[in-house]
């Protein structure tokens, strides 16, 4: 399979950017709050990954 067809690596970079925007909501509250909804959307868009490239792979098969 080529990497024009998959775009699972996408998920990575807009969970991270959701993560920034949600965390953007919670940095008046607190600092630690922002950074842990970063930390969260990465988490999500890896995961997200993980599913997604598992599934393109047995595709191939």
């Amino acid at each position: 399979m080529s990497s024009k067809e998959d775009k699972s690596n996408w998920a990575i970079g807009g969970g991270l950017l959701a993560g920034l925007g949600a965390g953007f909501f919670f940095l008046q509250q607190s600092a630690l709050m922002f950074v842990g909804a970063i930390i969260l959307g990465l988490g999500i868009g890896l995961t997200i990954t993980s599913i997604l490239s598992s599934v393109y792979s047995r595709k191939e098969e």
